[in-house]
């Protein structure tokens, strides 16, 4: 008898790896066989596997220049924080970094140039399949990407060149979002101008280790994934703490038979 075929390592260069799944019931396989003993790793899920790794805010400047785009940034989170000015409960933090502001902006909608992620693998498989519609590609998809190899890495074509700006890991400390902490979620922020996926093609050239992974899952069989994830107790209701994720996961339960 001929085993399937569970996933294949499609290519390898400059610290990018491509992984293509025959279906989400192999993806527990590869964490298993894999990446078990890596867990250091981070994870992002996607409906579509076309998309990049954009962030909110890069989907609207990213058509200006680098310098018009650092301006647009700047006014943009000053905005922000003018307008949250008495609207953000009872004595609120105040010291607040650059990058707490952007996240605490994340978790209420705002363009950021933060990008969400999560260490739980199995949670980037939810949110990749979350959604409904279809991709256009035909495939869902979850990145990873290895920080302790992101700014070690690094290749300068010439030495002498200044080394160039990092991609940012951001683990913020406010007690604001219980969201972040219900989905083990962090952010990375790459220069401006600069994509996740971007960055580390032009930064890791050469680099033997995996820096970043793109692991695409056919879009197939989607309900029994979340079903079989709900067993998990992975869901919107454990993800999302607040009526939002109550009525998310209501809504699911009414449009999946035995949710």
């Amino acid at each position: 008898m001929v085993r399937p075929k569970t996933y294949e390592h499609v290519q390898f260069s400059d610290g990018f790896q491509e992984v293509e799944l025959s279906s989400w019931k192999y993806f527990n396989d590869y964490i298993r066989k894999e990446m078990l003993e890596h867990n250091h790793y981070f994870w992002r899920g996607q409906r579509d596997s076309s998309w990049g790794l954009e962030t909110t805010i890069d989907r609207l400047i990213s058509a200006k220049s680098v310098s018009e785009q650092s301006k647009l940034i700047k006014k943009h989170l000053e905005c922000f924080q003018m307008s949250s000015r008495g609207r953000r409960g009872q004595n609120p933090p105040r010291d607040m970094s650059e990058n707490e502001w952007w996240a605490l902006g994340q978790h209420h909608s705002l363009a950021t140039p933060l990008l969400d992620w999560t260490t739980a693998p199995f949670v980037a498989l939810y949110f990749a399949f979350e959604k409904e519609q279809a991709p256009k590609s035909g495939k869902r998809v979850i990145w990873s990407l290895y920080p302790a190899h992101v700014n070690t890495k690094i290749k300068k074509a010439n030495p002498s060149e200044k080394s160039p700006p990092l991609l940012e890991v951001i683990k913020p400390h406010q007690d604001e979002n219980a969201r972040l902490v219900s989905q083990s979620g962090l952010f990375t922020r790459a220069p401006v101008g600069e994509t996740v996926v971007s960055w580390v093609k032009k930064n890791c050239i050469d680099a033997e280790n995996i820096v970043l992974m793109k692991i695409s899952i056919p879009d197939k069989d989607r309900e029994n994934c979340l079903k079989a994830l709900n067993r998990m107790n992975i869901n919107h209701l454990t993800l999302f703490p607040d009526l939002y994720g109550a009525g998310q996961y209501s809504n699911k339960a009414l449009a999946i038979n035995k949710y």
